[in-house]
């Protein structure tokens, strides 16, 4: 009972981790490998919004002919198949087009009596930080810089990591890698280790320390706090609110009457600041993030400028199976060709009655870790000029290729998201860039030190 529940945490590691994933231990023959991979790569073209936003058509098809040529094994495990499609999936630099982390062949590797690396890092200034020790070597402290690991350069470790991890930018991987774990993704990239051999910097010295890995299970998942953390909170600070909304998915009717029950008590106490908290958010869907912003318009509005779609034969397959045809969004990916790209127009949210409205100061908090809508609802809410963006710039662009939509390769049933969609922000701006804060404060190590919430609390009591 006690590993049942540390496999449901570390399944439900909210959208990183797809529950398809968790099937049992098999091996496949080279040529259903091989085959599935050739589905995967025509896949890419044919239903991806845009497979050549981040690379060029001919290194996409190179790196697909040199992956394909590395399958000469007889035969391959799911999670050595799972390694190495993620790997050319990961080539087109789209964060929300991913093969996820192997869910089930994690579980077995730690059912058996697997250990991992027993420190986790966060990724900063260029530096990989001690975040967390697990380790029973005490001496090495939250924030020392780690710089080699088994004799061999972070930097190396890195780059054999990075294909494992879809993302646009090496500052995003880095921000996913915080979230799915450096010891997870070490084991991911390099297998079980006996021992590990550590250079540290700790205090302006270097030395090299020997440390023992730890069980997967005691040693880690039962000791771990995920990052991707954020849960419905209201609190008061003097003159100001706290709200942090949590993850735009899940019960849509609880959270409505959640954002409702805030707003009206937000409204009662007659504070003048109202801080909104979209750290460590894993994002969702868009009704969600629209109703909370919906308390703070002063006309009707959206979220985004522009929502395109590509539609495809996979696409219409998942949508007649799966979708309610009856709503307009669903009907044109049927009506439209195979292949083709169509703007699809929602109409404006409209803002709750004035009387309701949220007309004092805004602050949205804002980290590496504000994923996907969450990236999105902070852009929408500083383009329209109704709050100040504080924090960090966020991974996750909000301007994306997103929209995912799954499917499953046939032979060896691994599942596969892809990013049907383009979505532009409110202000139009196309630039490759995260969502910039209005005032910046780094989130050190992510830890439980809120520098964020404090350096904006600290912001506020100067006005007064």
């Amino acid at each position: 009972m006690k590993h049942s529940i540390h496999v449901l945490k570390i399944a439900c590691l909210v959208v990183w981790f797809s529950l398809s994933q968790l099937s049992m231990a098999k091996e496949f023959a080279q040529e259903q490998v091989i085959n599935d991979f050739d589905t995967l790569y025509q896949s890419l073209i044919d239903t991806h919004y845009n497979p050549y936003a981040y690379v060029t058509p001919q290194a996409l098809e190179g790196e697909y002919k040199r992956l394909k040529q590395a399958l000469r094994a007889p035969s391959y495990t799911k999670l050595q198949a799972i390694k190495h499609y993620q790997q050319l999936v990961s080539f087109i630099n789209n964060g929300h087009t991913e093969i996820d982390f192997p869910v089930g062949p994690y579980l077995n590797y730690a059912e058996a009596g697997g250990s991992l690396f027993p420190l986790d890092l966060a990724f900063e200034n260029g530096k990989a930080l001690v975040r967390t020790n697990y380790s029973n070597h005490r001496q090495i402290n939250a924030g020392a810089e780690v710089v080699a690991i088994n004799h061999t350069p972070i930097a190396e470790i890195l780059k054999a990591i990075y294909p494992l991890i879809s993302a646009e930018r090496e500052y995003f991987k880095l921000a996913k890698l915080e979230v799915l774990s450096f010891p997870r993704y070490f084991w991911y990239a390099f297998g079980e280790q006996e021992v590990y051999v550590v250079d540290i910097v700790q205090e302006g010295k270097r030395k090299r320390v020997q440390v023992e890995p730890v069980p997967v299970f005691s040693g880690f998942e039962e000791k771990k706090d995920e990052i991707l953390s954020a849960q419905q909170i209201l609190t008061f600070y003097q003159h100001t609110a706290y709200l942090n909304p949590g993850h735009f998915s899940g019960d849509e009717d609880k959270y409505k009457q959640f954002i409702d029950n805030s707003f009206d008590t937000i409204s009662h106490r007659k504070v003048e600041n109202l801080i909104i908290d979209l750290r460590n958010n894993a994002g969702g869907n868009d009704s969600f993030s629209d109703y909370l912003v919906a308390y703070l318009a002063d006309k009707p509005f959206k979220w985004h400028a522009r929502f395109s779609l590509r539609t495809s034969q996979r696409l219409k397959e998942d949508t007649k199976e799966h979708r309610d045809l009856s709503h307009p969004y669903w009907q044109s990916v049927m009506d439209n060709e195979n292949g083709a790209r169509y703007i699809f127009d929602f109409e404006p949210h409209q803002p709750v009655p004035e009387s309701k409205r949220f007309k004092g100061n805004v602050y949205v908090l804002i980290n590496r870790h504000s994923h996907s809508q969450a990236s999105v609802t902070a852009a929408q809410i500083k383009d329209y000029g109704w709050a100040v963006t504080v924090g960090e710039e966020t991974g996750d662009y909000p301007t994306l290729y997103a929209s995912q939509f799954q499917y499953t390769l046939p032979l060896t049933q691994i599942s596969v998201k892809i990013s049907k969609g383009y979505i532009v922000r409110v202000n139009g701006s196309e630039n490759p860039q995260g969502v910039m804060p209005d005032i910046p404060i780094r989130d050190h190590l992510l830890d439980k030190n809120d520098e964020i919430l404090d350096g904006v609390l600290a912001h506020i009591a100067e006005r007064y």
